[in-house]
């Protein structure tokens, strides 16, 4: 089979269109140029998508992932030449499934390809299923790493042994282990441990059986036995009850008679209080007479007051009357009186008198000595000149020295002798003043007359006291005497023989005894009615009875642990024979056990042969590889050797698809996680070849794919896998993609080289 054109929609391409050459092709183009993307799109084509994959954490399921870019519809058409023809395959939406058309065509003619449908077509082109081709012929994303696989373990098994590929050894195995698991996989699951613990059941139930019927006819003797004291008990408490009823009977007499008294005496007392008012009304009058004896006591609490108020009244009317200075005044009087008299002292006690009259006397001396001078002026002169003084000076000392100076100092001595003699006269009348008032200073007075003012006042308080008292005195009087007149108008209303207060209050009482003693009564009478309907009425003589012997609870005592035994005993007698028809026919049960007992001896002979089968399977498989293993080994030995140009001169890959690979000249093969990633990849590369050349059909060999699956190698390494891959083109197509230019450079002559766009 080769491809001859690819033409595809899908991821980032966009109806761009591939067409590889006939045997090497080398198809170079930078990342996210579409490498991995026409890989993917060549094996949906050929296999469609996977129908359980699903997108999951770390994981975009393929249909999904492959969605144009471009928001076009996912659809390709692959052109290839298949047993001499040109076919086309087309694959496009069909409703709401994306990769749903599908179609395969002869080119020329334009007919469907009998037998070839988008489930079949990749394995009927190729030859291998989509596990086969993804770990031989096929190198995506993934690497060369192989897996584990049962397709291509059983074309492997196929081509070792008869041809045929419908089984494998890993799923033989699987399935040899899955019947011996179902058998017994350890202790507690499996058909063996479940047909042991079935039997152990059998067991169990058969000696559950013996021994719940063994409980159960216990319990129905105790059960018997617990009936019969039962019934002794029940007699025994029978004569008690006879005697109570007895008792019951003549309890009803008594209390017949009970109520027969009561009500006698309800009748006298309803008697009693016919004309009197309701109770309610006789106690509020009762109330009343409580307030009354509370007005009393104020009534004599204010006479004590008022008689302290007038005390207090006089004795300051008193206090007033017999002040010595001035009495008879209001304040305002004694007041303006007192300052008057203040300011008469102040004046005769004045010092300035003195002075006044010297300089009086001495002006009106000097007056007198002036005109004095104009009427004797010659002897002035003439003692002007006995003192040689001037004519003028002399004339002027006459008229004003001579005869001002003498006039003025006697005028002075004059005034000042009046002043003396008046003085003492104020001085006298002051302190007569003064003596009146009986104060030592002005200020006193005006004391006296502040003290008259305070009586005054307190006289003026007392007198308004002893007025508000005497008011309220006889508020609390007219009170009294109006509350006195109701409750006699009330209490001789139902007895006319009351007088005074305190006879009314006593027929108040006596009125209240007569409806406490009908309340009384009626209380007696439904007591006694009471009694009498508590007590059932019996069918017996009040005659008494005997009384039987023993004591009655002790006798209901054991009745009830009886009967409490006889209850548990009867359920666990019925839960047995209950248990006993769950547990199955005992003849049912031991047939059950013969039959558990031959089917545990078959089922464990099936195992024991079972794991005689798996022994001899893994003995077959050892055949087996040791026919294949040495081919594949060898063909993968010399692949390995051309890739790594002899450093590594054997292969080996093991039943896992795990490699290792021996270089020239060592002794143990390494595994391939102890080599580097470069010698890691041509070592899978090269066991990838080795079952391409052994596993895959060989009369119609399909592509070769191959992406970046270089991209590790050295440049000596990459230009030998070069060369091996050409050789490998002269029997089947191969297409190598590539991100780097130097696989370009290295491609020999005769190879395709293309170059797609980025």
């Amino acid at each position: 089979m080769k491809i001859l054109k690819m033409t595809a929609t899908f991821g980032r391409l966009d109806r761009a269109v591939l067409e590889p050459g006939a045997g090497l092709t080398l198809i170079q183009a930078p990342n996210e140029a579409g490498k991995s993307t026409w890989c993917a799109f060549l094996r949906a084509m050929l296999y469609g998508f996977p129908a359980r994959d699903r997108d999951r954490e770390g994981h975009l399921a393929e249909k999904g992932r492959w969605q144009p870019w471009s928001g076009a519809a996912m659809e390709g058409t692959l052109e290839l030449e298949w047993q001499g023809r040109r076919l086309t395959l087309y694959r496009g939406p069909k409703g709401s499934a994306a990769w749903g058309a599908f179609s395969a065509v002869w080119t020329a003619t334009g007919e469907t390809v009998a037998g070839l449908t988008a489930d079949n077509c990749g394995e009927t082109l190729v030859g291998v299923s989509r596990e086969v081709f993804e770990r031989t012929a096929f190198v995506g994303e993934e690497g060369a790493l192989l897996s584990s696989s049962a397709d291509l373990e059983k074309r492997v098994a196929a081509l070792a042994g008869t041809g045929e590929e419908e089984v494998s050894y890993s799923q033989v195995e699987r399935r040899l282990k899955d019947w011996l698991n179902r058998r017994k996989s350890n202790s507690r699951n499996g058909l063996l441990p479940r047909l042991e613990g079935e039997l152990a059941e059998v067991d169990a139930a058969l000696d559950r059986q013996e021994d719940t019927l063994r409980r159960c006819q216990e319990a129905q003797g105790k059960r018997e036995l617990l009936e019969a004291e039962k019934a002794d008990l029940e007699g025994r408490l029978a004569a008690f009850d006879h005697f109570e009823r007895s008792q019951q009977a003549q309890r009803r007499a008594g209390a017949l008679e009970e109520l027969s008294r009561a009500q006698r005496a309800l009748m006298e007392t309803q008697k009693a209080v016919e004309g009197l008012p309701n109770a309610e009304n006789l106690r509020r009058g009762q109330a009343d007479f409580g307030l009354l004896h509370g007005l009393n006591r104020s009534l004599l609490a204010q006479n004590e007051a008022l008689l302290t108020a007038q005390s207090q009244a006089e004795k300051a009317k008193g206090a007033l009357e017999s002040d010595p200075h001035f009495a008879g005044l209001d304040p305002d009087q004694a007041a303006a009186k007192a300052q008057a008299d203040h300011d008469q002292v102040r004046r005769l006690q004045g010092r300035s008198s003195l002075l006044l009259f010297l300089l009086l006397g001495a002006l009106l001396g000097a007056l007198s000595g002036a005109a004095l001078a104009c009427i004797i002026p010659g002897p002035l002169a003439q003692l002007g000149f006995a003192l040689g003084l001037t004519e003028g000076c002399v004339a002027g000392l006459g008229s004003m020295l001579w005869v001002l100076l003498p006039c003025a100092l006697l005028g002075a001595a004059i005034g000042g002798a009046i002043a003396v003699v008046k003085g003492r006269g104020k001085g006298k009348r002051a302190a007569a003043l003064l003596a009146e008032y009986g104060v030592s200073t002005p200020e006193g007075i005006l004391e006296k007359a502040a003290d008259y003012g305070r009586k005054y006042a307190a006289a003026r308080d007392a007198e308004g006291e002893f007025g508000a008292v005497s008011a309220r005195r006889d508020g609390l009087q007219a009170q009294y005497d109006q509350a006195a007149g109701a409750l006699m108008d009330f209490v001789r209303a139902f007895d006319p023989r009351v007088t005074d207060l305190d006879g009314a209050e006593e027929a108040l009482d006596r009125a209240l005894e007569r409806w406490e003693a009908l309340r009384l009564a009626q209380t007696n009478a439904a007591a006694a009615e009471k009694v009498l309907s508590a007590l059932p009425a019996v069918e017996i003589s009040p005659v008494p009875v005997q009384a039987p012997q023993g004591d009655r609870g002790e006798l209901e005592a054991r009745l009830n642990t009886v009967n409490a035994d006889l209850h548990r005993f009867s359920d666990n007698a019925a839960q047995l024979s209950g248990a006993l028809g769950t547990l199955g026919d005992p003849a049912e049960l031991t047939a059950r056990r013969s039959q558990l007992r031959e089917e545990l001896e078959r089922r464990e002979g099936e195992y024991r042969a079972l794991a005689l089968a798996l022994e001899g399977l893994q003995e077959a498989d050892s055949l087996l590889r040791e026919r294949f293993s040495p081919a594949l080994n060898a063909r993968a030995g010399e692949y390995l050797h051309a890739l790594t140009g002899g450093r590594y001169a054997a292969a080996a890959v093991k039943r896992d698809f795990r490699a290792a690979a021996r270089e020239e000249g060592g002794a143990v093969p390494r595994r391939d996680l102890t080599l580097s990633g470069g010698t890691a990849q041509q070592l899978y590369l090269a066991a990838r070849l080795a079952l391409c050349d052994l596993a895959l059909p060989a009369e119609e060999p399909c592509p070769l794919v191959l992406d970046d699956v270089l991209d590790a190698f050295d440049d000596d390494r990459a230009r030998r896998a070069v060369e091996v891959l050409d050789t490998v083109a002269r029997k089947r197509q191969v297409l190598l993609f590539s991100c780097h230019g130097r696989e370009r450079e290295l491609a020999p002559a005769g190879a395709a080289v293309l170059r797609l766009p980025g």
